[in-house]
């Protein structure tokens, strides 16, 4: 049965939200340099650091830093790699019963560069042979979810969960980051929240302006469309005309996984009744404090210093 969703203000002084995320999962080395030296180069690391990530897994594991719980449903390998992805996330808070060890596949893994200013170069590697198939998924378990997010790695699992959470007239957020276009045109439509990256807006959009393919999109969807523009904060559509909310200025350290924050802080807000704007401010913060911070999404901030954050931010 699913749970009462008519007063969410209620619901969120009584019980914590729930959120069911679906995508992949890494094992990912980042590493922090000076600069990116032009090739051929070698550069000298000053900072190094190993985690299990993925947009939905960055996205959940905020979700639960944040206040809320989680459930993670990805595909890993039958290896050494997938068991330590299950042990990490689920010391991370993740129910992680859904990762799901695909017999005779290696698990994903990734290096991500960081340079001074915080821009990132990320290389990720998919087991090309792995099995697609969404069979196996605990469909449901959507009953007792308050909200289903998805990246768009793995299309086949996103596009069943997607329908099967519609069907319960379930909150659905899309991830709308860069990714083969007839992935997200088989995902986003399904969406009643599709939340893009900038870059991955502009490149669905076929458009070179976030407001004009924020519009574009909004044109077709009939759900919430809006953007995360990084520094520029968070741009949405709502009675025909896009709105924004501007990110505070922080000193960057590492900007992965701060989208992925975003979307988790996001997706919480607004399960908690916040209204568009006030639900991306908060989660504009929590991007925005990631962001000071490297690892990844291990640089996520706790409930309490968002709080304080935001309080801060909105009176200076």
């Amino acid at each position: 049965m699913c749970r009462d969703k008519t007063n969410p203000i209620l619901m969120s002084q009584t019980q914590r939200h729930h959120m069911v995320a679906l995508g992949g999962v890494l094992a990912t080395t980042i590493y922090r340099v000076p600069q990116v030296a032009p090739l051929p180069a070698k550069l000298l690391a000053t900072q190094r650091c190993q985690v299990i990530d993925g947009m939905a897994v960055s996205a959940a594991c905020a979700f639960v830093k944040l206040g809320g719980t989680a459930a993670l449903w990805a595909r890993c390998g039958d290896d050494a790699t997938g068991a330590a992805m299950r042990s990490e996330l689920a010391a991370a808070g993740l129910d992680v019963s859904g990762l799901h060890a695909v017999a005779g596949s290696a698990s994903s893994s990734c290096s991500v560069i960081v340079e001074a200013a915080g821009h990132r170069l990320v290389v990720p590697y998919h087991d090309p042979s792995v099995d697609t198939s969404p069979a196996w998924l605990p469909l449901d378990a959507l009953d007792h979810a308050d909200l289903l997010h998805c990246d768009p790695r793995w299309g086949e699992g996103a596009e069943a969960a997607l329908h099967a959470a519609r069907r319960r007239g379930l909150r659905c957020m899309v991830d709308g980051d860069t990714a083969p276009l007839a992935t997200l045109r088989r995902l986003i439509p399904l969406a009643t929240h599709a939340v893009f990256s900038d870059v991955g807006l502009l490149a669905y959009a076929a458009c070179d302006d976030v407001d004009t393919a924020l519009l574009r999109v909004a044109a077709e969807h009939g759900g919430h469309v809006g953007a995360s523009c990084g520094a520029e904060g968070y741009r949405w559509v709502e009675d025909g005309r896009v709105h924004a909310v501007a990110a505070p200025v922080v000193d960057v350290v590492d900007t992965l996984a701060a989208g992925d924050v975003f979307h988790g802080a996001f997706a919480l807000a607004l399960l908690e009744g916040r209204p568009i704007g006030a639900a991306a401010r908060f989660a504009c913060s929590a991007a925005s404090l990631k962001c000071t911070r490297f690892g990844g999404r291990l640089g996520c901030p706790t409930r309490e210093e968002v709080d304080a954050f935001e309080a801060r931010w909105l009176t200076s």
